[in-house]
């Protein structure tokens, strides 16, 4: 059964970082990439943001009794296939994960472009997966 409160207190986490993100990121790339600080910033609530998104993941498939995923990846495809998310969100998700990778583990320097990319379009794919499992758990109020 899924523990409502754990995925709400995350889905309020997952909010706040991507708030972060919008309100630290400059305009172009150009501006990220001349303010460390700002990159900083916005790449580790990105990092976290995708995290916060794993964390969900997890949590619904160990409550849930689903066979364990292999990776980050996966655990969204899990989600796409008991139709927890939309297939597009799986995917963007999916990708999601190798830019948290490169900032959590430092491979070989966060480029600023990609992250400007994702703090301007890819947080429309982190909102769209908190909207869908809201919605999800929300359906299943009665289980």
């Amino acid at each position: 059964m899924v523990d409502r409160d754990l995925i709400a207190a995350k889905l309020a986490e997952l909010a706040d970082r991507v708030a972060r993100v919008r309100a630290k990121c400059p305009p172009t790339a150009e501006e990220l990439l001349t303010d460390r600080d700002s990159l900083d910033v916005v790449s580790f609530n990105l990092m976290l943001a995708v995290q916060s998104c794993a964390d969900i993941a997890s949590h619904l498939i160990s409550d849930e009794g689903w066979p364990a995923a292999v990776n980050l990846a996966r655990a969204f495809n899990q989600l796409r296939d008991e139709r927890v998310i939309e297939p597009d969100t799986a995917a963007a998700l999916g990708r999601a994960v190798g830019l948290r990778n490169v900032v959590a583990h430092g491979y070989a320097g966060v480029n600023p472009t990609l992250v400007h990319a994702a703090a301007v379009r890819g947080t429309a794919d982190l909102d769209a997966f908190a909207r869908q499992v809201a919605a999800w758990v929300a359906a299943r109020k009665d289980q």
